[in-house]
């Protein structure tokens, strides 16, 4: 667990030096792999969490699954059970701000998406290795989340979010796909 800290710390560190315009045009070229992707084209149903701070950006993702008609599904955090739950949302102003400042969907306003509907999740995480593990924030909360889930679990990340080789768990649940800027790999033989 000690390990997991140190790692966190450090990618975030290398994150908030990282130069704002180089670091936007590297997540342009990641948009760019994905949007050409056969796993995003044959999508309807895509789950993202908004992204925030020193996390890629997913807005333009968010924006993009809108124009294609998509369905965008979010997360709301139920901190009493460390579980989500996904809403979809069709615009911006169907989020309001909710403990650190994550964006979340008012449930007065969105409608509930089930996993079994969901075809893509964009999976967050600070740090990830060429098998699809991944280090998310710390909470768990997507480890819980994708138990069972039959959609396509993607990550985006930069170069200094890939690790050889990271600690995991029994019940760590790898990602199907990572896109960094110079390529979209396979994790676990997919």
């Amino acid at each position: 667990m000690e390990d997991k800290k140190a790692l966190r710390k450090m990618v975030l560190t290398s994150l908030k030096k990282m130069d704002q315009a180089e670091k936007e045009r590297k997540v342009q070229k990641i948009h760019e792999r994905l949007f050409a992707t056969d796993v995003w084209r044959k999508a309807r149903t895509v789950a993202v969490t908004v992204s925030q701070g020193t996390e890629i950006d997913t807005h333009e993702i968010i924006r993009q699954g809108w124009l294609e008609k998509k369905t965008i599904a979010v997360p709301k955090c139920l901190p009493e059970t460390k579980t989500l739950i996904f809403r979809a949302i069709d615009d911006f102003s169907q989020l309001e701000s909710v403990y650190y400042g994550l964006l979340e969907p008012k449930l007065e306003e969105t409608q509930p998406v089930e996993k079994k509907d969901m075809d893509l999740i964009i999976v967050p995480g600070l740090l990830f290795d060429r098998k699809g593990y991944r280090i998310g924030f710390g909470g768990g909360y997507y480890d819980r989340f994708l138990v069972d889930v039959s959609a396509v679990k993607l990550s985006q990340a930069l170069d200094v979010q890939i690790a050889s080789d990271i600690p995991h768990e029994v019940h760590d649940i790898p990602v199907d796909i990572i896109i960094t800027p110079e390529a979209v790999h396979y994790c676990r033989g997919r």
